[in-house]
């Protein structure tokens, strides 16, 4: 870490003396300066501690309790548990809702289906909601006279008036739900503890009729209300059952099992989605990692390292079973220090943990952990949370799990589900939803009753592709979508002949290096392409001495540089990377030597190596039937560099050619946690300026394939990133004006499908189309299942058309999507999303990951980034 990170990261954690414990609470609802408290059962009190008028101490605590908003005539108990502020987990599977990008495209607006293919019989995992309420949801804005601040005192005010506005209410501070309607204006007048008098406007607004998008928002936080009814507890987003855990003693983890919901309207009918999902918790505390860091750096850099380690990570306080992310760490701060309740005393972390939730802290010098809510509304100011190391469970895996193949083993047993389990999974749910007594009679109050069964329906599966290459055509087995057998001893489409290349090595990698080039020349041969002698070069296993190696052989004619690593040393490795990809700009090829060592898969990764250092000079590997001519197509897609601030990279690659076998990239920096691109129009304007340079020509057709957009950015997408597209395309010429497609592409979707073979439950083979019955109405969208895997269930990828002025049918445009899906040369198979988003990927991951900065456009139009 620099000493600017270090300084910034130490001073933001001087905070103020009245900070909060926040340990009740979840993220971002805890308020400064007040007792952290254990979430009540009850709604607010109605006479909380009011300075002047009405203004608390404190900023406004957390939201109030949503009773039941169903039909007037029963009210479930317990419903009243339920907050606001639980919809927070699910609030991005509504931002969507209302972006209707079907209606401005004019050849999908009746039929948006394809019709290529064989059918076949799939299940998913989507439940049809077979009867629902059919009361409206009436929407109120409240006013106060005199002003409050504190919505906490204006949800007590209002509750004041139950008969009124009845037991079935959800209220925000502002925004009032109810069941019932109550006149265009009606004012009441409450009264403050302290005896002041408030005047309350309630003004109907709106009424929402049972489809409307907000009574989703309500049916989900019903069916939320089920899971808590099964004993499931919240941990983030999700629910999971905390009595069943399956422990992996060996490596120290836990697994829960849990599910992810969701109630939405989909193509003919409303449907609930439910998903298993696994949460991996370490049974290592935060403390217990910082003891392991002292013990390896001491006191010299002891903070630093824990810096480094810690920022960014999630942690779960079992106590409450809630997740928080660790922004900074107070290291003036610890266990004995005191924070300011409501009342104005002071209590210390360890007495509010012994009394609050019968935990004793052991450790009294450790320092706190700090999280800042996020999410915060205009004109709220939200405390720090602080935490306790001891009481703070890391979740997910390292990089060093990540990498230990019996670690990721032992968990693809519990968490890679084949499809025949999953499907069972999801079907003993319903059973426990169907038999329980308490859940059965939440819905019938309601008025809602799913399905029993999994929605069945028919999808297609488009034909297999024909490998091209130099001279011939390959055809590969549909079933496992791989061709590398059929690659072997062939010509390749494009060879890059490489006759000047360094090679650097460490002392102990002598004979690592000189089995490479060995084996390097015999698939060279193979491939048809000319491979000179290497300038071997001898380093010390140190980054500088790489670099001073670098910096005395490279000269005028090399073309390549190959460097043999002792092991996977990110330092060395992003030094490396740093220098070839800015300073000196020359396609690299990092290889770690113990990959190497096994004699019997060494020719296998020395032609890997090949075609990788091949496709990095500009070569191409292999092509599929391409119909459309003129085309460009675009990947787009998004990282977030950890060192910078959470800095955002948009990773820019586009076709340069008909074959779409060649590759302009450019990458954009933006500003934190920023998704939409904003140098959109700089890249495409190179991007066209490539392909005039190779066509002499402009592309008549471009199809822009845009990944990482995340729930609750379609709107902005399509009314800020399109209008940059027109901009750039008026700015070539007044008579260009190509067809533009724009498709966002999303991997992290909860929707599975299933087929039957042989009379089990397997995966849907390769080229799996859907586009109706899960689709949306709003979209012009569809699912393809593109890859194939050996383990677990395969996930679809979801393809949402939301503009399209080019007029194709559906059917091309399904089938240019499988297409592009062959074209990644990093990979003989198809790959989950399209070649140029998968590029886009690989070239955001790695500025983000190891460059920092913008690469040398002398790279721009290679594939220097695999």
């Amino acid at each position: 870490m620099s000493g600017r990170a270090r300084a910034r990261a130490r001073g933001r954690m001087r905070l103020p003396e009245q900070t909060a414990a926040g340990q009740g609470h979840p993220p971002g609802q805890q308020p400064p300066m007040q007792q952290p408290t254990k979430q009540p059962a009850q709604r607010p009190p109605a006479e909380p501690e009011l300075v002047g008028r009405g203004r608390q101490r404190s900023v406004p605590a957390a939201a109030p309790k949503l009773e039941r908003a169903g039909p007037v005539q029963e009210i479930s108990a317990g419903f009243q548990d339920i907050t606001l502020g639980e919809r927070g987990g699910r609030r991005r599977d509504f931002h969507d809702l209302g972006v209707n990008t079907r209606q401005t495209i004019d050849h999908v607006r009746e039929c948006k289906t394809g019709v290529s293919g064989n059918t076949i019989q799939l299940s998913t995992n989507h439940i049809r909601l077979v009867s629902r309420p059919q009361w409206f949801l009436y929407q109120y804005h409240v006013e106060y006279n005199p002003q409050m601040e504190s919505r906490r005192l204006r949800s007590a005010l209002i509750y004041q008036h139950e008969e009124l506005i009845g037991k079935a209410h959800a209220f925000d501070g502002t925004i009032l739900f109810l069941p019932r309607r109550l006149n265009k204006v009606t004012e009441v007048l409450s009264q403050t503890r302290n005896g002041e008098n408030v005047k309350i406007s309630i003004t109907l607004t709106n009424e929402l009729p049972p489809t409307s998008p907000t009574c989703f928002q309500f049916y989900n936080i019903i069916f939320r209300r089920l899971l808590k009814i099964l004993n499931m507890k919240q941990i983030g987003r999700n629910y999971y059952n905390p009595s069943d855990p399956i422990e992996i003693r060996a490596h120290r983890l836990t697994i829960l099992q849990g599910y992810v919901t969701s109630i939405l309207q989909y193509e003919t009918s409303i449907l609930l989605s439910v998903d298993v999902s696994h949460k991996v918790l370490r049974s290592e505390t935060v403390l217990d990692l910082m003891e392991n860091l002292y013990s390896m750096h001491g006191d010299a850099s002891f903070q630093d390292a824990c810096t480094k380690e810690l920022l960014g990570k999630i942690v779960l306080t079992k106590y409450n079973n809630k997740t928080y992310r660790i922004d900074e760490i107070e290291w003036n701060k610890t266990p004995q220090s005191t924070f300011k309740k409501s009342d104005g005393t002071d209590v210390s972390f360890v007495d509010y943990y012994r009394t609050q939730y019968n935990k004793e802290v052991k450790d009294l010098r450790q320092p706190l952990l700090v999280n800042i809510p996020k999410k915060v509304k205009p004109g709220e100011v939200r405390g720090p949370i602080l935490l306790v190391p001891e009481l703070s469970y890391l979740t997910g895996l390292t990089d060093r799990m990540r990498s230990d193949f019996n670690v990721m083993k032992d968990l693809a047993v519990h968490t890679r589900l084949a499809p025949d389990q999953r499907e069972n999974q999801v079907g003993r749910f319903l059973n426990c939803i169907h038999r329980d007594e308490n859940a059965q009679k939440e819905l019938r109050d309601w008025g809602l009753n799913f399905d029993k069964q999994l929605m069945q329906f028919t999808g297609r599966v488009a034909p297999a592709e024909k490998i091209l290459q130099a001279g011939r055509t390959a055809e590969y087995n549909p079933q496992f979508a791989d061709w590398s057998r059929e690659l072997r001893g062939q010509t390749i489409l494009s060879v890059k002949h490489l006759d000047h290349w360094l090679l650097l090595y460490t002392k102990r990698n002598y004979d690592a290096a000189h089995i490479l080039v060995q084996n390097l020349s015999k698939v060279a041969q193979q491939i048809g392409m000319r491979l000179g002698n290497a300038v071997m070069i001898e380093v010390d296993d140190r980054s500088g001495s790489y670099i001073r190696a670098l910096q005395h052989h490279i000269s005028t004619p090399t073309q390549m540089v190959v460097c043999i690593l002792s092991s996977i040393n990110k330092e060395k490795y992003d030094t490396i990377k740093k220098y070839l990809c800015l300073d000196v700009p020359l396609p690299s090829q990092c290889v770690v030597g113990r990959t190497l060592s096994k004699p019997q898969t060494v020719f296998s990764v020395a032609t890997k190596i090949a075609l990788q250092m091949n496709c990095k000079m500009g070569g191409e590997l292999w092509s599929v039937e391409i119909p459309l001519g003129d085309m460009m197509v675009i990947g787009i897609d998004c990282y977030h560099d950890t060192l910078s601030g959470r800095r955002s990279i948009a990773g820019f690659v586009a076709s340069m050619n008909k074959g779409l076998t060649r590759w302009f990239s450019r990458c954009v920096l933006q500003d934190q946690r920023q998704e939409i691109v904003d140098g959109l129009k700089h890249c495409l304007q190179g991007a066209l300026h490539a392909w005039y340079s190779n066509n002499k020509s402009l592309p008549s057709r471009i199809i822009i394939y845009r990944d990482g957009v995340g729930d609750g950015q379609l709107q902005a997408l399509v009314n800020y990133e399109i209008p940059q597209i027109f901009d750039c395309i008026k700015s070539v010429g007044k008579d260009y004006s190509p067809k533009l497609s724009v498709v966002v592409v999303k991997k992290r979707i909860n929707a599975r499908f299933f087929a039957r073979f042989g009379g089990r439950t397997q995966n849907p083979p390769p080229g799996t189309i859907v586009d109706v019955e899960v689709t949306r109405p709003e979209w012009y969208d569809f699912f393809i299942i593109s890859q194939s895997v050996r383990v677990g269930t395969v996930s679809p990828t979801h393809y949402n058309v939301v503009f399209d002025n080019s007029a194709l049918k559906p059917d091309y445009m399904q089938r240019l999507t499988y297409k592009l899906c062959h074209l990644y040369f990093n990979w003989p198979g198809v790959i989950r999303v399209p070649a140029p988003c998968q590029y886009a990927h690989k070239l955001a991951f790695l500025v983000g990951q190891s460059l920092h900065k913008e690469p040398h456009s002398a790279l721009s139009d290679r594939l220097f980034y695999l």
